[in-house]
Formats: structure tokens, C-alpha cells, sequence
């Protein structure tokens, strides 16, 4: 009997599955942008408002507060009322928290539609990664979640884009206008996304699961292997259960390895990516300057991200993710210790590429060590504590830089960085388990 789990696992890439690649990856690039232009905007919005250090912090951690609430939130629901209506929900709740940011008068203003942009964004990030995961058959799924992942270079690309021709130009709200348009016309191609066959069969609508997968099938040229509704299977976990689930003896290993690498990462990525334009202004660097270099080694993400693509099908996501949180955490330390312009900008191409691409593995293997019943919930919550991480990064990061002076100052951030991503790769080496061709299971 072939389930509706083995009928996708089995098919090759069909026209549907990469539609919903790529109308999904169209929506993470706007979302990225978002991301993307934060850094940019503290740094113009500090000198527009002669804000300190501590005050350009909250403008970043009140969005990354959004984003520990919209997460945790958000996987539940996608669990109980589906994947889609929750993707296409928390984009339009972006788009409109980055609009309403654009027309912010004072600071207090900008830090609460911060946290609405924050909210829709941390709830949408988990939740669009388990829909292509679970739209794809076990020989494609790391790449294509990966490749989803890649969708944010795009977006960082363009945001340093508008930072860099926008931003000096026109002042910070442009960028934000020019970052709630574009997502309000990928929410509308979303509506073209199916639900997930997977969580449709699991909550008892198989007849809208297998017409899905029928469809896929007439698309791949194979014959349709429908053999009804499995017994049993109609599944709706609630909040409370599905947290039980998630710390279970059978799911517990999966959720302490998943809750590091998120906290790790987030902590390191936006430990750096979210400063280093005010960092280089502070190292004397003019805005314009700033903006160009950052710009540049987003372009070395592109490589990271394909390069990885590549190795979690070849090689496997548990030595891939090592070898890339290895690579950034060498990166890390070599821009700390650069000297030069030259040196600045070749081991930041570096740490771009190496951090993007264990962001890519990161996204692929999260949903693959969870059962459909809590796949959601599962990728949200880790998501939702790694933005503490990413949270306690926007305090520890200007904290360090004040201890120091001088160039001891960059040096010692980058150093916590690099500490920060030996700990995270230690940890996947030592208790992280591969998922590389496994088929994803459906009730835990």
C-alpha cells in the first residue's frame, strides 16, 4: 500500500514542485531584503537621530523579539490549520509592519512596527522551509531546501542595493518602502501554493492530498497509486502536546541539537551581519564605503549556498554543516584579525560564503528530523529560540565593542563570533545524526 508520503517520496522533480520552489523563494528573497536593509538603516537612522549604541540596538532586537514570538506561534498553527494559510498570513503581516515602519516619526514608533515586521517574518521562515521539505521527494529535499535558502542571497543582494543607491540618496524610508511592496505581490502569487498532501492526510482530508499528489503524478508521466485514506492517521496535536513531543526520549536528541545549532547560529550570523556596517563606520569607514563592501561579499553567498546544495546530497547534511560552521568560524576569526581594506573584503567574502552556507543546511536538515504531526511546531520553536540567540547577539555584540579600544575592539567581537560557531560544528559532530535519504516519517 502506498501512502501518500511514499507516492511523493518516489516521484522525480515534477512542474509543481519546482513552481512551489520558486514562488516560495520568491517570497524569501522580499523577505530577506527586509533583513538585509536593517543593517544599512541603523546606520543612516543612528546618524539621522544622533542615536547611541544602545538605542540602535533596540531598533534590531525589537524586530528579533518579533521574530521569537511570530516563531514560536507560528508552527503550532501551521500544524492545526495548514502550512499555507500561515505562510500567506504572517507575509501580508510583514509587508505591512515594513510599510508602517517607513512612516515611523519617532524612535518608540520604529521599534514597535520593527516587531510587527519581525513577527510576520519569524512566524513565515520556519514554515515556508517545511512546506518545500515536504513537497519533495527524499533524493531532492536537502537541495531543494538549500536552494530555497539561496532565495535570500537575492534579496540580500538587492537590499545592500537599495542601501547602497537608496539609502544615502533618499533617506532610510525609502528603503522600507521599497521592501513592503514587492512582498504584498508574493503573497498573492502564494495563493497559487498547494497545502502540503502530507499534513492534508494526516488531519483527514485525503481525497484534497491525492489530488494534489495525482496531479504531481500525471506530471512526472506515472501512474496514480491511490489506495485510499491509511487507517488511523487523523492527527491534530495541540500546544501543549506538541511541546510534550518535541522533548519525548524518541524526539528529545533531535530538539537539543536543533535548539544549539539555531541559538548558535543566529547568535553568530547576526552577531555579525546585522553590525558590520556600523562596525566599519565606526572603524572609519564612510557610509558609502561601508555599504559598497557589504555588498560585495553578499555576493560571495550565491557560491556558499550552491556549493552546499551540492554536498548534503553527495555527502550528507551532518559532515556538510560541520565543515561549513568549521569554515565561518575560521572566517570569523581571519576578519576580526584583518588589517587592510583588501584583507577586510576578501575574508568578509569568506565569512559570507561559509555562514550563508551552513544557513542553507541548517534550513534542510530542520524539518527532516521531525514527524509531519510536529514538523511545524518542531522548526518553529527552534526557530523561535534561535532569535533569542540572534536577541542576546544585539547585546553582546556593542557591549564587547565599548570594553575595548582601538582596534582590539573589532578584534574581540569577532573572537566571540568564532567561539560561538567551534562550539556549534562540536556540537552536530558530537550528537547530530544524518537524515540524507531518509523518508520523512508522519506521526510521531
Amino acid at each position: 500500500m502506498a501512502s501518500i508520503s511514499q507516492r511523493i517520496e518516489s516521484l522525480p522533480m515534477t512542474k509543481m514542485t519546482w513552481t512551489i520552489l520558486l514562488v516560495i523563494g520568491v517570497g524569501w528573497m522580499f523577505d530577506a531584503m527586509d533583513q538585509g536593509m536593517v543593517s544599512g538603516v541603523i546606520a543612516s537612522i543612528g546618524t539621522d537621530w544622533d542615536l547611541t549604541a544602545y538605542e540602535k540596538g533596540w531598533l534590531t532586537s525589537s524586530g528579533i523579539i518579533g521574530m521569537i514570538i511570530g516563531a514560536a506561534l507560528s508552527g503550532n498553527i501551521a500544524d492545526r490549520w495548514g502550512r499555507r494559510k500561515v505562510i500567506v498570513v504572517t507575509l501580508l503581516i510583514y509587508s505591512a509592519g515594513s510599510a508602517l515602519s517607513g512612516l515611523s516619526t519617532e524612535y518608540w514608533m520604529l521599534i514597535v512596527f520593527r516587531f510587527v515586521t519581525g513577527f510576520g517574518l519569524g512566524g513565515e521562515l520556519p514554515i515556508a522551509s517545511a512546506m518545500v521539505t515536504e513537497m519533495s521527494p527524499a533524493r531532492y529535499r536537502g537541495r531543494n531546501v538549500v536552494l530555497l535558502e539561496s532565495f535570500w542571497a537575492w534579496g540580500w543582494i538587492a537590499a545592500q542595493l537599495v542601501a547602497y543607491l537608496f539609502i544615502p540618496v533618499f533617506g532610510w524610508r525609502a528603503a522600507f518602502f521599497v521592501g513592503a511592496v514587492p512582498a504584498l505581490f508574493a503573497a498573492v502569487l502564494r495563493q497559487a501554493v498547494p497545502e502540503s498532501p502530507r499534513y492534508l492526510e494526516i488531519t483527514g482530508r485525503h481525497e484534497e492530498a491525492n489530488e494534489i499528489v495525482s496531479r504531481m503524478e500525471r506530471q512526472a508521466g506515472v501512474a496514480s497509486k491511490d489506495d485510499g485514506p491509511e487507517e488511523d492517521k487523523t492527527v491534530k496535536v495541540g500546544w501543549a502536546e506538541s511541546l510534550k513531543k518535541l522533548w519525548s526520549r524518541r524526539n528529545l536528541r533531535s530538539t537539543v541539537v536543533l535548539w544549539v545549532i539555531w541559538f548558535g547560529i543566529n547568535f553568530g550570523y547576526y552577531g555579525f551581519v546585522l553590525w558590520t556596517p556600523s562596525l566599519l563606520m565606526e572603524e572609519g569607514f564612510s557610509m558609502v564605503r561601508s555599504f559598497e563592501f557589504v555588498l560585495i561579499m553578499c555576493f560571495a553567498q550565491l557560491p556558499g549556498y550552491f556549493s552546499a546544495a551540492y554536498l548534503v546530497e553527495k555527502v550528507g547534511r551532518k559532515p556538510t554543516m560541520i565543515v561549513y560552521f568549521m569554515g565561518t568560524a575560521l572566517a570569523s576569526w581571519l576578519f576580526g584579525h584583518a588589517s587592510s581594506e583588501m584583507e577586510i573584503l576578501a575574508t568578509g567574502c569568506l565569512l559570507y560564503f561559509f555562514a550563508l552556507g551552513a544557513w542553507g543546511c541548517v534550513y534542510s536538515y530542520t524539518p527532516e528530523v521531525y514527524p509531519t504531526d510536529i514538523r511545524a511546531s518542531g522548526s518553529g520553536w527552534a526557530s523561535a529560540f534561535g532569535r533569542v540567540g540572534a536577541l542576546i547577539a544585539q547585546i553582546v555584540v556593542p557591549a564587547v565593542y565599548s570594553m575595548y579600544t582601538g582596534d582590539e575592539r573589532f578584534t574581540m567581537v569577532f573572537i566571540v563570533l568564532t567561539v560561538c560557531f567551534v562550539a556549534v560544528a562540536l556540537t552536530v559532530a558530537a550528537i547530530g545524526r544524518e537524515t540524507k535519504g531518509a523518508e520523512l516519517e508522519d506521526v510521531s
